[in-house]
C-alpha cells in the first residue's frame, strides 16, 4: 500500500477500513445514520483505482441524488489528483438517460425525444380522459398516474397485464395502453420509463449487454434500501459478470416505500449473491449519545431488519425534551413561548430551526409567527423548473426539436395569449385524432384547408412561424 493510500485509511475508523479494503465479490454495507458511508463509498473508488489498479473507465457508481454524484467527482478529484473521466457517476435515471441518448435507436426512439415531468404526465393523462370520455370525479388523473408509475416501476407494460373483470380496473388498463401509445408516437419518454425501457432495451440486444457488462468490472450502489423492483433488475442484468458490487444501505432508514421503493432488495442481495460480505458502520459522527440511544431503543422494535446499534465516542449531550399538544393551534403557541425563551437566552433566529411533516403544517405555525411579531422564512416552495415560466420557455424548445411533442404544443399554443383558444384547439385536436398525427402536422393541415376563423388561423399561423424560427 503507497504512502498516499495509508493516510487515507488511517483517516477511517476499523469497520470503514474494512468497508473500503473489502476483497473483491460481492459487498454489503450496513450504514447507520451520520457513520460516514460516502466517505467509505468515495474511499472504495480510490482504493480500487490506487491499489487495485482498477481502471476508471469500467466503474459505475449510482448515487440518489445529482448533487451526491457531484460531490463524489469532486472528493474523488481531490483524493486522486486527477479527474475521474470515464467513470459513471449518477442516479439510477441520469445513467438510465445517458444509456438512451447513446443508443436510442435500438430503444426503438427518436434522437430528440423528450423527457416528461411530473405535471406534462399528468396533463397528457387528463387529455386521455377526455378522449376515452372518462369522468374525472370517479377516476383522479394523480391515482392514474401512480397506477401507472408503479407499474413500470414492477416492471409491468399495459401489454402484460392480465384480464380483469371490474370496470374500474378495465379503465385504468385503456387509459394505460393509450398512454403508452402517445409516447411512444410523440416520442417521449416519462422518468419512470428511463429505466424501464433501459432495462428492456439492455436485455433485448445481447451485443450492446454483452458491451457494457465487459466494460462495467465494478458497481457501487449508494441508499440501497430505497432502490424498487426494475433498479434491482437493472443492476442485477449489468453487474452480472462484474468482479465487485458494493451496496451500501440502511434497512432502519427506507422511507420511499410509498413510491415503490422496496426495503426487501437489501435483504435479498444477501440471497442473490452469493458469498457477501457484510460490514456494519456503527459509530455514528452526527449526534449525542442521548439521541442515539433513544432511536436505538425505538428502532429495536422492528424485528424484521438486520440489527446494528449506533454509538458516539462523543458526550451525552441535552436531555430530549416531548410536549404533547392538545391541538395544531396549541402546538403552534408552544413552539412561539419556546422560541421566546431561546431569544432571551441570546440565541439568534438564525440559530433556530422548525421541522414539519407535511408543507400543510406551516399554515398554522405561520399564523402564530404574525400575531407574535416572530419573523421567519419558509425553506422548500416551487423549485425553478417546476416554475411556469420556466416550463413554457423549456416547452418552446422541445417543439422546436421535435414538433411531434404534442404535450409542448399543448402548453404553448396559446402562450402568451395569441388568440388562439380552447375551442380552436379542440379543432385542431379533433383533426388530430381523425387522421393519427401529431397536433403540429393536424395545425399545417388546419391552416391549407381553411378550417379555423381568420382570427385564429392568423394566431396559428404565427406560432408555427415562431417555432420553424426556433
Amino acid at each position: 500500500m503507497n504512502t498516499e493510500v495509508s493516510a487515507w485509511m488511517d483517516s477511517l475508523n476499523p469497520k470503514q477500513q474494512e468497508a473500503v479494503g473489502a476483497p473483491y465479490g460481492s459487498l454489503l454495507v450496513l450504514a447507520g445514520a451520520g457513520s460516514g458511508k460516502t466517505r467509505v463509498l468515495v474511499h472504495r473508488i480510490a482504493w480500487l483505482i490506487s491499489e487495485q489498479q482498477a481502471s476508471a473507465h469500467g466503474i459505475l457508481a449510482v448515487t440518489f441524488t445529482n448533487k451526491a454524484a457531484g460531490e463524489m467527482r469532486s472528493r474523488l478529484h481531490q483524493m486522486l489528483g486527477m479527474e475521474a473521466e470515464g467513470m459513471w457517476v449518477g442516479t439510477f435515471h441520469g445513467l438510465s438517460h445517458r444509456l438512451l441518448r447513446l443508443h436510442y435507436e435500438q430503444a426503438g426512439l427518436p434522437q430528440n425525444f423528450q423527457v416528461l415531468d411530473s405535471d406534462d404526465q399528468l396533463q397528457l393523462i387528463r387529455r386521455i380522459f377526455k378522449t376515452l370520455q372518462i369522468n374525472e370525479d370517479r377516476f383522479e388523473p394523480k391515482k392514474v398516474q401512480g397506477y401507472i408509475n408503479r407499474k413500470k416501476d414492477e416492471g409491468i407494460r399495459a401489454k402484460s397485464l392480465p384480464p380483469v373483470e371490474g370496470s374500474y380496473d378495465r379503465t385504468m388498463q385503456e387509459v394505460y395502453r393509450e398512454y403508452e401509445r402517445i409516447c411512444k408516437d410523440n416520442g417521449v419518454v416519462d422518468f419512470s420509463e428511463l429505466l424501464l425501457l433501459t432495462y428492456e432495451t439492455l436485455k433485448e440486444n445481447e451485443e450492446l449487454l454483452e458491451h457494457y457488462q465487459a466494460r462495467f468490472k465494478h458497481f457501487l450502489v449508494d441508499e440501497f434500501q430505497d432502490t424498487n423492483t426494475i433498479q434491482y433488475r437493472w443492476l442485477s442484468l449489468l453487474a452480472k459478470k462484474a468482479q465487485s458490487v458494493t451496496v451500501v444501505g440502511d434497512d432502519d432508514q427506507s422511507i420511499y416505500g410509498w413510491r415503490g421503493a422496496k426495503v426487501e432488495n437489501i435483504y435479498r442481495f444477501e440471497k442473490d449473491y452469493k458469498g457477501t460480505q457484510v460490514v456494519r458502520l456503527e459509530q455514528n459522527y452526527r449526534s449525542t449519545n442521548t439521541i442515539l440511544s433513544a432511536a436505538n431503543s425505538l428502532i429495536s422494535n422492528n424485528d424484521n431488519r438486520f440489527g446494528k446499534t449506533l454509538w458516539t465516542e462523543g458526550s451525552d449531550g441535552e436531555r430530549i425534551s416531548l410536549y404533547s399538544a392538545f391541538n395544531e393551534e396549541d402546538e403552534a403557541l408552544y413552539v412561539v413561548r419556546e422560541i421566546r425563551k431561546w431569544l432571551e437566552q441570546g440565541i439568534r433566529y438564525n440559530d433556530i430551526g422548525i421541522l414539519y411533516r407535511s408543507n400543510a403544517q406551516s399554515r398554522v405555525l405561520e399564523e402564530a409567527f404574525v400575531r407574535a411579531g416572530l419573523p421567519y422564512t419558509i425553506y422548500g416552495g416551487m423549485r425553478f423548473f417546476e416554475r411556469a415560466e420556466i416550463k413554457d420557455a423549456l416547452a418552446y424548445l422541445r417543439l422546436a426539436s421535435n414538433t411531434n411533442d404534442d404535450t409542448a404544443f399543448r402548453r404553448v399554443i396559446n402562450v402568451p395569449p395569441r388568440g388562439f383558444g380552447e375551442k380552436s384547439f379542440q379543432k385542431v385536436d379533433e383533426l388530430s385524432q381523425l387522421l393519427g398525427c401529431s397536433h403540429w402536422e393536424a395545425a399545417q393541415k388546419a391552416i391549407e384547408d381553411r378550417l379555423l376563423s381568420a382570427r385564429a388561423e392568423n394566431s396559428l399561423r404565427q406560432f408555427c412561424e415562431i417555432i420553424k424560427r426556433l
